[in-house]
């Protein structure tokens, strides 16, 4: 389960980015209560701008973000983008403490670090391929997504009691300080011993490549759908969490970083799950999208606080699930020098969609209540798990046997998703 940690770059990468990331969970939690509470009157639909504004840098950056991260040094480019938001957050940490911090000074921060991160998501999701071998890769990129879940049980709570304790400000200045640990990691690699990828040739029409390259691949283009229609509607957590907590059961700052810590439990579980996986199953997709609608629909229909947190340990399982397959079959699946390109598509589509949906997340919550926001989270898991089962009839040969009063799913004889996308990228390049 833990085969990528016997590598020593990948272990001082993974202990800076741990520290790092539970700065960055303690940084969104305080944020978010922030906007709800004292910079506003329990407004969703503010804090819906926050991550709309926050995540919107992705899309728009795009074909920029993906040639970076294919043409440029990985490790320099991300110990740029790791000091710049550290000084980002180093600056709403001073307003903050000193009493000057608005509204519109939160929605400015939130823009900078987005613009600052959709260069920085795509470069560090592709240089876990410089730190381990191939054969490893999906492990690595399970752990990664472990590690960062491990930081979301951690930062949330520390930041719900450290809020309550001394203010939002001082945790946005822990953040700041944070980003050391991962500027520090990156410094301290054996760089003679990473496996760089072939940096991809300037030429016209470089950034049209990845589009290019993505338009071939069935399978690829069904992840994106997939991954589109949760990250956008389904994935936000900040919006579903907060007014579940302050407008349904009425908690404090304590309680509301609690859930998110308890939703990480489900999100560690789920990554940890697909760690222990050799390759990603393309059937995973359309069970985690299954999962996930399922887990929301039962969260919202939750009458206390502590029956709602444990529904949120399902819609952590099966977020995690979902996401962890997608990004392991992308990135082992895609070309290494297409590999910045096509994951920054991802990113953007993973990311980008936030600022369609979160306003219209907090909308609904602010319109018809934070039950009814969370139905939206499940409807789109459910479209999701359909998209899913559209791809495995057409391309898969998935049909339904029944036998001895039991219904069974079964897939062609191409078991394994590797062989599959393999079949299908050899079919892209020949057309």
């Amino acid at each position: 389960m833990f085969r990528s940690l016997n590598g020593i770059n990948y272990r001082i990468w993974a202990g800076g980015a741990l520290v790092s990331n539970v700065g960055t969970w303690m940084q969104r939690t305080a944020q978010d209560w922030i906007v709800l509470t004292q910079l506003t009157h329990n407004n969703a639909t503010a804090v819906g701008i926050v991550m709309a504004l926050q995540f919107a840098p992705q899309l728009l950056l795009l074909p920029v973000t993906g040639f970076a991260a294919d043409h440029l040094d990985r490790r320099k480019l991300l110990m740029g983008t790791q000091a710049i938001m550290g000084l980002l957050g180093l600056g709403l940490g001073i307003l903050t403490v000193t009493g000057q911090v608005q509204l519109w000074q939160v929605y400015l921060f939130a823009f900078a670090l987005g613009c600052v991160a959709a260069f920085d998501a795509p470069a560090r999701q592709t240089f876990v391929s410089e730190l381990v071998e191939g054969p490893n890769l999906s492990n690595a990129v399970a752990l990664n997504s472990a590690s960062f879940n491990v930081a979301r049980m951690i930062g949330p709570a520390v930041a719900g009691l450290l809020v309550a304790a001394v203010g939002a400000g001082w945790v946005f200045l822990i953040n700041a300080a944070t980003f050391g640990a991962v500027l520090i990691s990156l410094k301290m690699l054996h760089v003679r011993e990473l496996h760089p990828s072939p940096r991809a040739r300037r030429s016209r029409g470089g950034l049209n490549e990845g589009f290019r390259y993505v338009w071939k691949r069935p399978d690829i283009k069904v992840i994106l759908i997939m991954v589109f229609l949760i990250g956008t509607f389904g994935l936000n957590f900040p919006i579903f969490i907060s007014t579940m907590s302050v407008s349904v059961f009425h908690k404090g700052a304590g309680e509301f970083g609690l859930l998110s810590s308890i939703m990480a439990i489900g999100s560690v579980a789920g990554a940890l799950l697909a760690a222990r996986r050799e390759r990603p199953r393309v059937a995973m997709l359309f069970a985690g999208a299954a999962l996930f609608g399922a887990g929301c629909a039962i969260a919202a229909l939750m009458p206390t606080y502590w029956l709602f947190a444990l529904a949120l340990i399902l819609v952590g399982i099966s977020a995690q699930t979902l996401m962890t397959t997608a990004n392991g079959v992308v990135q082992m699946t895609t070309d290494p020098k297409l590999r910045g390109r096509v994951m920054a598509i991802y990113m953007a589509i993973f990311m980008g969609g936030t600022p369609i949906g979160a306003p219209i997340v907090g909308w609904v919550a602010d319109a018809f209540g934070p039950r009814w926001a969370l139905g939206v989270g499940a409807a789109s898991g459910f479209a999701a798990a359909l998209v899913g089962v559209f791809y495995l009839v057409k391309y898969r040969n998935l049909r339904v046997q029944f036998r001895s009063w039991r219904v069974q799913f079964v897939l062609g004889d191409r078991e394994d998703v590797e062989e599959a996308i393999g079949a299908e990228e050899a079919a892209a390049q020949r057309a």
